[in-house]
């Protein structure tokens, strides 16, 4: 059984890595080509913290534990329900974090990085292999030190992230609990 379950789920995550791929490929497509170059930059920047947060409550979802949840839980705060859950799927959520969504942003991050230096190439007649080292240690730079930094904060403030994402799992699925709740009275 635990077998048959753990194959569904490298299947769910492949997938779902695929769909999340093509999503942030096409969002990043257009921005690197036809943007400016401050513009290129912010997006690129975007995609470095993106993976760096998602690494970080990738983190902080298997360091916390339950116990002060379940007190925030017996409270009535909200996103507690959500934080818990979390925790308990923390193999799961981590695996969507750092895997999925960090290592999809940290692939386009790279990729818009060399877009990027191609374009500065051509516009400037620039050395290719300098520019691209640059660009390319500056991105990794600030991607690895940035990741380092944030789970350094995911361990030592775990609860206080988890509670955070539950709460922001609680403001996004709102919509969806009203119309759920709206059918169950029907």
């Amino acid at each position: 059984m635990k077998k048959k379950n753990n194959f569904r789920w490298v299947i769910s995550v492949t997938l779902t890595g695929a769909a999340v791929s093509a999503g942030f490929t096409l969002a990043s497509s257009g921005s690197p080509g036809k943007a400016g170059y401050a513009a290129s930059f912010l997006f690129l920047l975007a995609f470095i913290l993106l993976g760096i947060l998602f690494d970080m409550i990738g983190v902080a979802v298997t360091a916390a534990t339950p116990g002060p949840l379940h007190s925030m839980a017996a409270r009535r705060e909200r996103g507690a329900a959500e934080a818990i859950s979390l925790v308990k799927n923390a193999e799961k959520v981590s695996s969507v974090c750092n895997d999925v969504v960090g290592d999809i942003a940290g692939i386009i991050s790279g990729t818009m990085s060399a877009v990027i230096a191609s374009r500065l190439v051509a516009r400037f007649s620039a050395e290719t292999i300098l520019l691209q080292l640059c660009i390319s240690a500056a991105v990794t730079g600030m991607t690895i030190g940035g990741k380092a930094l944030g789970k350094t904060a995911a361990i030592n403030n775990s609860t206080a992230i988890v509670i955070r994402t539950g709460r922001l799992i609680h403001l996004l699925s709102a919509p969806f609990r009203v119309r759920t709740a709206a059918r169950r009275r029907k």
